[in-house]
């Protein structure tokens, strides 16, 4: 009885553990960060694609730990977040804190190994995800222009470390991951409008699941296709895509669209959901084309 439950408390620890940090998100982030490095690396380095993946997940450990305890009041209020380990009182704030603190020093750390540049704009990302984006979620819906930005640094960030230098291969690889943000967090929004609603979270750009949203919807949708075929035309420096790669690329690009357009028609919460998968599939996608295209 006892070994059992000491189990079912370390199974907890580490649940909560991976929950405070959000692992899945921050495997996702991990993901665009290194493909990113490798569109931009000339020879790839094993030692800093390992330091980039390490030094990725504290950042994003970091920035929801901070983010889940200043909302942990509000996440007590909505069925998708009141279990979360503070508002599920199993941690405690300080608890919490001391994690967030304790990965924002070792991820400035470990990027800073790479190259100082890389470690600035991991540092920035966490200060705007947790003092700008976070407070602005219950006061306007522009929060979301906001958590775009920390949103849209991973991909970029990969290049940087590979080149330790900003520029428009990184720009456009940044401007790429932040339009398409809009359709896919305003996506959620839709489907979980009712949840936030109960926080207090202000997600949609019209604070309604209405036509003007879905239009919006629609049209950063345009504005991500766009942009992700910019490097076919040969004004974005050492950033290039094939003929072949782009018409991929572009491809797909229709996918997502047609379901912002589903969504756009049906104006519901099954059309938003499948626009959320399909806007996950599509980035993951575009940016495994982008690093075969480079290496084909």
């Amino acid at each position: 009885m006892s070994t059992s439950n000491t189990s079912t408390a370390s199974h907890s620890l580490i649940s909560d553990f991976k929950e405070i940090t959000k692992v899945r998100l921050s495997v996702s982030v991990v993901f665009s960060s290194v493909a990113g490095y490798f569109l931009g690396a000339d020879t790839v380095n094993l030692i800093t694609v390992i330091l980039l993946c390490i030094g990725g997940y504290f950042m994003v450990g970091a920035s929801n730990a901070f983010n889940q305890i200043i909302e942990r009041d509000l996440d007590a209020l909505m069925d998708r977040t009141k279990n979360r380990p503070i508002p599920g009182g199993r941690m405690s704030v300080n608890t919490a804190f001391a994690i967030a603190t304790i990965f924002t020093v070792l991820g400035i750390i470990t990027l800073y190994i790479i190259n100082p540049r890389t470690a600035m704009y991991g540092a920035i990302s966490i200060f705007i995800y947790t003092s700008i984006y976070t407070p602005l979620k219950t006061k306007t819906p522009l929060a979301v222009f906001a958590g775009a930005i920390p949103g849209a640094i991973p991909f970029m960030l990969g290049w940087v470390a590979a080149r330790n230098q900003f520029g428009i291969e990184p720009g456009i690889l940044f401007a790429l991951q932040f339009f398409w943000q809009f359709p896919h967090f305003w996506a959620i929004g839709w489907f979980l409008f009712e949840d936030y609603k109960r926080g207090g979270f202000f997600m949609l750009p019209t604070g309604k699941r209405d036509k003007g949203t879905a239009v919006q919807i629609v049209m950063y949708s345009c504005w991500t296709i766009i942009v992700s075929i910019l490097p076919v035309f040969n004004f974005t420096g050492d950033l290039s895509l094939s003929f072949v790669g782009a018409i991929v690329v572009f491809c797909i690009g229709l996918f997502m669209l047609y379901y912002a357009l589903r969504l756009f028609q049906k104006r519901s919460v099954v059309a938003a959901r499948q626009l959320m998968l399909a806007s996950v599939t599509y980035i993951t996608l575009v940016q495994i084309v982008y690093v075969i295209d480079k290496f084909i």
